[in-house]
């Protein structure tokens, strides 16, 4: 496991805000990476492909902008690092969180956490990565998803608080930042915590996961056939 070392982060806390992604954003035209904006509360938050994240009160709303290494193996890692920094900090807690290729957290196949990754670039080459986090802690949700609180069994439970997750947060973030330059210890790590569903549907078919590819792709079964399906950022 590599060492995680503390970054030097400059946060902001805002107690509401329409997007993190946006503040951040924002925040990016003044300061540099290492940068985390954590809002209690957000009224559009962004989801994978556009989607809205909701985000009430007692949940860990979190855009966070790191330093990341060029080289394409560790670009194509980030969804997964972000995702094994995150689950390490859970399992302290006790929790046994499972990875939903690429970049969700579960719970007994219930949604504990999403991640959006991406990478920011110039001229041609990797500037940093910005990853937006959502991960319910003592908040209502919708159905088909969990809360740490509930997962630990106390609706109030101490360490479900948002101030107390958001620290882990960026712990697992710290993680994902120092694992960078080790993908295939990504990849296991990612692998061991892989959900896998009775099956998977792509392109129209159903297929077996039947685990993660060298470069984070996930690998698909069925029958004699075989497919990857890569993460796209």
């Amino acid at each position: 496991m590599p060492a995680d070392q503390p970054l030097p982060w400059q946060l902001k806390v805002l107690p509401v805000c329409a997007s993190t992604e946006v503040e951040l954003e924002g925040w990016l035209r003044a300061a540099a990476p290492p940068l985390a904006v954590l809002a209690r509360q957000q009224r559009r938050g962004q989801g994978q492909q556009g989607r809205v994240w909701q985000s009430p009160p007692g949940g860990v709303w979190l855009s966070a902008a790191l330093p990341w290494p060029a080289h394409p193996e560790a670009a194509a890692s980030l969804a997964l690092a972000a995702a094994v920094g995150v689950a390490l900090q859970l399992e302290t807690l006790g929790l046994q969180p499972q990875l939903k290729w690429p970049n969700d957290l579960l719970i007994d196949g219930r949604k504990l956490a999403g991640i959006l990754p991406r990478l920011r670039w110039r001229g041609g080459r990797v500037r940093y990565a910005q990853l937006g986090v959502g991960l319910n802690g003592v908040n209502r949700v919708p159905p088909g998803a969990v809360s740490v609180a509930s997962a630990l069994g106390h609706r109030w439970h101490p360490q479900a608080q948002p101030a107390r997750l958001a620290a882990r947060l960026l712990r697992g973030l710290e993680w994902a930042a120092a694992a960078a330059h080790q993908p295939e210890l990504v990849r296991r790590q990612a692998e061991q915590r892989l959900w896998r569903p009775p099956w998977w549907e792509h392109e129209g078919q159903r297929w077996q996961v039947a685990g993660l590819a060298p470069d984070g792709g996930l690998r698909l079964r069925s029958g004699s056939a075989l497919a990857v399906v890569q993460r796209r950022f």
